[in-house]
């Protein structure tokens, strides 16, 4: 069985193997038109043969009406059109063939052999016709026009349709080679669609996860040490009037540090956050994943705490009544801004689990530069059980914090009890 291009189209609208009503219509027509040709051209062969002229009509019909099929069996058409050549019939139906047979989906050798047998034959049954009428005298012309007569005749009934089938065969797989590279092209556009949204997905939940992770690391701490400064200051302020003053001072400057660094959070996200969206409500969707990491990345290069901090965050902790020590061990030197604000952090947020939930308990500090990496280490002992608790709430998320930002640039996070019943908090940084 072969097909014509047409055939391919997956959807199907005509009867058996037509694709479209309209193709069906065309071929009855064709067909119809076929049979009367050589029904007609049946009378004469007829004669010639020596047969019944009705036999010779019903057998021009039938021969004719073969190009109903020729979508479906084109090769068995051009046969039967070659095999009713020598009885002068069959004219349409062997152009019509040839062009079906040359657009089809065949080898270029069948198609070849098959015009070239039509060529043949079409070659000497003119030539042998055009010799018997100059014979009769029904022509008198020079013998030069018997070979001139049955070449043209020949090549005039087999080139232009193979040639015209040819270039239609090959335009219809064009088109459909384009249209298979649009949709393919189609589906990788949604395919990069997805996944740019995907990524545009990812960073907005790290970027939440970098602002929610910032924003406890700042609430937290200076809060904790606030309502540390406040128990302490509601129990002195009876006893010991000026030093219930220095803990409210320090009450004072702590809540204003803390509104500082929300000021400053709240700053870089609310800026240019007008012209963001506006280029947000025009941008392509394969560029959002991009925009988006890059604004997180940009939020992660703000200026954040340092190294040389920490000796500060260290004497709040104390001036709030916290017995720490701080060892550093090495030669300080500067490191990347988020090596820096991540050692700073995680120490950050020790010393704030020591004031919720080990309140007086001594608390040691430790800060190592190494030759290619930073390691810290906070450690406290266990609590004195006279001890007063102010009670801070803690959602868990600290550690989770602490763990996640050191394995974000590569460390080493460990966190747990200590024999002695302490608690131990150790992060080791890479350098680079």
């Amino acid at each position: 069985m072969t097909a014509t291009g047409e055939d391919l189209v997956t959807a199907r609208g005509g009867p058996w193997w037509w694709d479209r009503r309209r193709s069906a219509v065309f071929d009855v027509s064709l067909a119809v038109v076929s049979a009367l040709e050589c029904g007609a051209e049946g009378i004469p062969f007829a004669r010639d043969a020596g047969v019944p002229v009705a036999a010779g009509v019903v057998f021009g019909v039938v021969a004719g009406s073969v190009l109903l099929v020729r979508r479906r069996w084109p090769i068995a058409v051009v046969l039967v059109s070659i095999a009713i050549t020598p009885a002068q019939m069959g004219f349409l139906m062997g152009v019509v063939g040839l062009y079906t047979l040359a657009a089809c989906e065949l080898p270029r050798r069948i198609i070849g052999s098959l015009a070239g047998m039509s060529l043949v034959a079409t070659l000497i049954v003119t030539f042998v016709k055009t010799r018997q009428d100059m014979v009769r005298g029904d022509l008198d012309l020079g013998d030069w026009f018997v070979p001139f007569a049955a070449i043209t005749m020949s090549l005039g009934f087999t080139a232009p349709p193979v040639l015209l089938g040819l270039y239609v065969g090959a335009r219809r797989r064009l088109m459909e080679s384009l249209r298979e590279r649009a949709d393919s092209l189609e589906r990788e556009l949604q395919l990069l669609a997805e996944r740019a949204e995907e990524r545009a997905e990812w960073a907005r939940n790290e970027e939440r996860t970098r602002i929610a992770r910032e924003m406890h690391d700042v609430v937290a701490h200076r809060v904790s040490l606030m309502v540390v400064h406040a128990a302490a200051l509601q129990a002195v302020a009876r006893k010991d009037p000026e030093k219930a003053v220095r803990n409210a001072a320090l009450v004072g400057d702590m809540g204003r540090q803390a509104l500082t660094e929300l000021r400053e959070m709240l700053g870089v996200l609310r800026s240019g956050g007008g012209e963001r969206r506006e280029r947000a409500a025009s941008m392509p969707l394969a560029a959002v994943g991009v925009a988006a990491a890059a604004a997180a990345s940009r939020a992660a290069d703000d200026e954040g705490p340092c190294l040389a901090e920490i000796e500060d965050l260290v004497g709040q902790s104390a001036a709030a009544g916290m017995v720490v020590d701080l060892t550093v061990e090495g030669d300080a030197r500067s490191y990347a801004p988020e090596v820096e604000q991540t050692a700073y952090r995680v120490v950050q947020e020790a010393l704030t689990n020591v004031h919720k939930h080990a309140a007086g308990a001594k608390t040691y500090v430790r800060l190592a530069h190494r030759v290619s990496e930073i390691a810290m280490q906070v450690e406290n002992e266990p609590p004195e059980a006279a001890a007063s608790s102010a009670r801070l709430p803690s959602g868990g998320n600290g550690l989770v914090g602490m763990k996640e930002r050191v394995a974000a640039l590569g460390g080493v996070f460990v966190s747990g009890p200590t024999d002695a019943g302490g608690f131990r908090v150790s992060a080791v940084i890479p350098a680079s």
